[in-house]
């Protein structure tokens, strides 16, 4: 700036300066040898201007040359193209840290709440924090993640799920190991807030435990197509001390799960499984066999997947208990419905049929209920029930449930 006002003044000078050379008289000597040092002066002036101006183009071209290093660092820093060294050998940039995700685990709160109205009988414990879960979720490493489920049921705080997998092993196998909810049949390795009731079929409660089949083991599990997709899954676990299923045993118990998978038409699917659990207990003589068959049928249109869906779904489990070599069958199960109306109402409707393991008590019930999807973090459930035990007059029950969670794992079936 301060160069363009100089060369402004020193023109500015010479045109005010000609008229004023018209209307004065002849100058004298020294007026001209004055003037001629001041035109020597503003020559010397023009010259170092004209001197920066040459350099400039320089200049800015070597600012260039240095900014383009530098955005070529931080490019290679970040994982762009390699700078090169003076010899032509790329420089690569490695980083070692690990990044925000594997520092910051997924964590999730689910919270499960009911209110309960019974008749006949006393109004008693009507409402119900039935269950809070934290689940903690993260990929160690890129071979291996890991899922860790801490459970707050009435007062007490235990770990429904611990475990890790892997996947990518020779032969395309998954393999976990931990604590998990085991894969029996299409309901047990769902979580109690994801299942289409308040709680899981009377089945897998009074066959497999009030929670549910779960254990602290091994898993392998292996998918392959050909007519269909089909899965097995093979575990070796030791159940909870304190179960009845295999009469409190601490021996490994042994289940292998096949499931097939067929998609009938763009909107329909189907699915058949089969189990069989397995274990024993020295202690008491105890041998336990559960074998269970499930099916599931969906139709979801495509281009209304968001406000129509129905699905079917059933299973039958056989339970047989010998002591010595002696004891005998029982059998269960349930078959349900749920269809959605639409973007946020669910009708659901299931029928449970159980032999009691020891007794042989048949009990059946009826269960419609019907569930606001209010938004992926909260839906809300009434729903009715109606149960009959042999002879005696049937009960009544109406329930309420709220279930709301934070964080990604919102109400994933597992």
């Amino acid at each position: 700036m301060r160069t363009t006002h100089s060369m402004m003044a020193l023109f500015l000078v010479a045109a005010l300066a000609a008229p004023a050379a018209a209307q004065q008289p002849a100058p004298t000597q020294r007026q001209v040898d004055s003037l001629a040092a001041q035109m020597r002066i503003l020559k010397a002036r023009l010259d170092s201007v004209l001197a920066v101006l040459a350099r400039r183009p320089a200049a800015d071209t070597a600012g260039g040359d240095e900014l383009a290093q530098l955005r070529a660092a931080a490019a290679a820093a970040a994982g762009g193209a390699p700078e090169r060294s003076d010899t032509g050998t790329p420089t690569q940039f490695v980083g070692r840290e690990r990044n925000q995700a594997q520092l910051n685990p997924e964590i999730s709160v689910t919270g499960d709440v009911r209110a309960y109205g019974t008749m006949p009988g006393v109004q008693r414990d009507n409402f119900d924090p039935r269950e809070f879960e934290i689940g903690f979720q993260s990929a160690l490493d890129p071979y291996s993640t890991t899922k860790i489920f801490v459970s707050l049921e009435n007062g007490a705080v235990s770990v429904e799920e611990g475990y890790a997998y892997w996947t990518g092993l020779p032969g395309r196998i998954r393999l976990d190991v931990g604590k998990f909810r085991q894969q029996f049949g299409e309901l047990n390795r769902w979580h109690l807030h994801a299942v289409p009731e308040t709680e899981y079929p009377l089945a897998l409660r009074q066959y497999l435990g009030d929670d549910g089949l779960s254990g602290t083991g091994l898993s392998l599990y292996h998918a392959f197509g050909g007519l269909g997709v089909h899965e097995v899954t093979a575990q070796v676990t030791r159940g909870a001390s304190d179960d009845e299923l295999f009469g409190g045993g601490r021996r490994p118990s042994y289940l292998v799960h096949l499931l097939n998978f067929w998609q009938l038409t763009r909107s329909t699917y189907m699915q058949v499984g089969g189990t069989v659990l397995y274990g024993t207990n020295p202690d008491t003589s105890l041998q336990t066999t559960v074998g269970g068959l499930d099916f599931r049928l969906t139709w979801r249109p495509p281009a209304r997947a968001l406000y129509r869906e129905w699905t079917v779904r059933g299973e039958l489990l056989g339970l047989r208990q010998r002591y010595s070599g002696a004891g005998k069958t029982r059998v269960g199960g349930y078959a349900s419905t749920t269809f959605k109306l639409d973007q946020r109402w669910i009708a659901g409707l299931a029928y449970n049929y159980v032999e009691a393991p020891g007794t042989g008590l048949i009990t059946r019930q009826v269960i419609p209920s019907l569930t606001m999807w209010q938004s992926e973090w909260v839906f809300l459930r009434a729903q009715y029930q109606w149960q009959k035990v042999l002879t005696a007059a049937p009960t009544h029950q109406i329930a309420l449930q709220a279930v709301w969670a934070i964080g990604p794992h919102k109400h994933e079936t597992y």
